[in-house]
């Protein structure tokens, strides 16, 4: 595990990110989980500050963010503080990734990796029982599930008696999704979970999410 840098100090050198390479880093997760948000795997730089998404050009705390999923933008591109991870938890947020190692490229990865990565995301599901988990980014989930033509939205099948949704993946490589785009994936994952209150005018609004399991 590469070492936590302080919330708010230097972002990490080129040093600290090739120390990174092949590090862990930890799940976020609280008490009542609602919505567990699966990553491909930690960039280096997440590895090297031991946060999530936490590159910068990575849309992922902006899209939550103008989604409505937190109350305030998140940057943790230096660090995490204790008051954005309690924020984070205490909003029935979790943050999981299917591959653990860190690497500078998704591609470095073996398509093994991912089939094991399942294995350990279905029994986190299992224990933590989350409403809705939610893959950020469909290659990675066609590799993990083989169903190379799965696509983007809720799936049939669920994981572990939670429901399955496949959204873009946030990457500022992903030229095919927008900001807006992503928050609105995000927002409809939410509204699933329960998180954020049903939308009156989408298929979510008639069918709203279950209510938490005992």
């Amino acid at each position: 595990m590469a070492p936590a840098r302080t919330p708010g100090g230097t972002r990490p050198s080129r040093a600290d990110l090739e120390a990174a390479r092949g590090a862990t880093l930890p799940d976020l997760l609280g008490p009542g989980l609602r919505l567990l948000i699966c990553g491909i795997n930690p960039s280096l730089w997440a590895a090297a500050t031991q946060a999530h998404f936490a590159r910068p050009g990575n849309r992922f705390w902006p899209a939550l963010h103008d989604a409505g999923l937190t109350g305030h933008l998140v940057d943790c591109s230096a660090g995490m503080s204790d008051a954005d991870r309690e924020h984070v938890v205490g909003r029935g947020l979790g943050i999981t990734n299917l591959v653990r190692r860190a690497t500078a490229r998704a591609d470095e990865l073996d398509p093994a990796e991912f089939v094991a990565g399942l294995e350990r995301l279905a029994g986190l599901v299992a224990e933590r029982r989350p409403a809705v988990v939610a893959v950020a980014g469909v290659t990675a989930y066609r590799h993990a599930f083989a169903e190379p033509r799965a696509a983007l939205g809720r799936q049939e099948r669920e994981l572990a008696g939670a429901q399955l949704w496949v959204l873009p993946s946030p990457s500022g490589l992903n030229a095919h999704a927008s900001r807006a785009g992503l928050a609105a994936a995000f927002a409809e994952a939410g509204r699933a979970a329960g998180v954020l209150p049903p939308d009156p005018g989408s298929p979510l609004g008639a069918d709203p999410a279950r209510p938490p399991r005992p």
